[in-house]
């Protein structure tokens, strides 16, 4: 595919958000690696492209646009503010799968809009927006929301250091259910002798002991109950038509509580999606939707989806509330955003 023509696509797109209220913006292509690790983790580490500069440490090419929008904005926008970008973003392959029809470009355009706002329909706006110009491509929407997901594991009768290895894991499906497996199952005694050797390796003394003690208080940890994990089963294995996940849901949180409110959010975005003239039966929610994506994402998130087997997704995007919180230096702004891919687009156009 010609990149002009990917390029005038990404135009088209980026005249769109313009149109929409978006002040254009062009973060650096390079750009500093230490907050990048610590916003995505260290699993980006594997698919970004990580260089050393000697005055400026250590640098990575830009995995996408949404952490320099944040970090630019919170140091000096006002709100609400809304921006948009067209430029290129940088991935390693993915080791786990080489077969060539999976192979995707390392260099890739993507065209944006991210939306500070504490209006309540920020959410419907942005997927409307979304839904509006992918129109034409006969896509499928799907959406989920990880506040769900993160307020259900919050409610689970475990200790908080329990609680708090499987939050960070929830973006790691095989690792949290191993977690979950193993939480589930009960302790065999460990046994710390007393250590009269010096101390050796990276780690201090304090936070050795601090390890240990953990280890044992998890030791004595009762497993969680089976019908807690059965619970967790049945809502991250929720997909359906919107209207039929949502009365799933209800009754749920009937089982967990602690969801309720998450639900009923949930209700209302898909009465304001309505309300911007999209039909929701038409719209997928997937209550794992998101868990493999960035982990900046603690709200809604929403992807479109070609019929074309082997492409990446046209579209992503998503709530993150929390990424504010951590740039913000004391502030913080509710922000919602999502990509477009224009080169699947032109793959799209070029095909049909």
């Amino acid at each position: 595919m010609p990149k002009r023509d990917k390029q005038a696509l990404g135009q088209r797109l980026l005249a769109a958000f313009r149109a929409a209220g978006a002040v254009e913006v062009a973060p650096d292509i390079l750009l500093p690696a230490g907050a990048l690790l610590d916003l995505y983790g260290e699993d980006i580490r594997a698919r970004a492209y990580v260089t050393a500069d000697p005055i400026r440490g250590e640098m990575m090419l830009r995995p996408d646009f949404t952490v320099p929008v944040v970090q630019a904005h919170m140091e000096n926008g006002a709100e609400p503010a809304r921006y948009c970008y067209l430029g290129e973003v940088f991935r390693k392959q993915d080791m786990g799968d080489l077969r060539p029809e999976h192979l995707r470009d390392n260099e890739y355009l993507q065209c944006g809009l991210e939306l500070f706002s504490r209006h309540p329909g920020a959410d419907a706006e942005v997927f409307a927006l979304f839904h509006r110009l992918l129109a034409p491509y006969g896509l499928s929407a799907e959406t989920g929301d990880m506040g769900l997901l993160m307020d259900a594991v919050r409610g689970l009768p475990v200790s908080d250091a329990r609680r708090a290895a499987l939050l960070h894991h929830i973006w790691r499906p095989g690792r949290f259910q191993r977690l979950l497996d193993r939480f589930s199952a009960p302790v065999a005694p460990r046994d710390f002798p007393a250590v009269t050797a010096p101390w050796a390796g990276l780690r201090g003394e304090d936070e050795m002991q601090a390890r240990i003690a953990r280890l044992r208080a998890d030791a004595t940890e009762p497993p969680l109950p089976p019908l807690w994990s059965d619970r967790l089963k049945r809502l991250f294995a929720l997909r359906a038509p919107a209207p039929q996940a949502v009365a799933a849901l209800r009754d749920l949180a009937g089982e967990m509580p602690a969801i309720a409110p998450a639900v009923q959010r949930i209700e209302t975005r898909l009465a304001a999606i309505g309300g911007q003239g999209i039909d929701p039966s038409g719209v997928i929610f997937d209550a794992s939707h998101g868990r493999t994506t960035m982990e900046y994402y603690d709200g809604f998130t929403f992807s479109f989806l070609a019929t074309r087997p082997g492409l990446p997704p046209v579209a992503s995007g998503g709530r993150y509330d929390a990424l504010t919180r951590m740039l913000g230096k004391g502030r913080e702004i509710p922000a919602v955003g999502g990509i477009i891919r224009p080169g699947v687009l032109a793959e799209l156009e070029a095909a049909a």
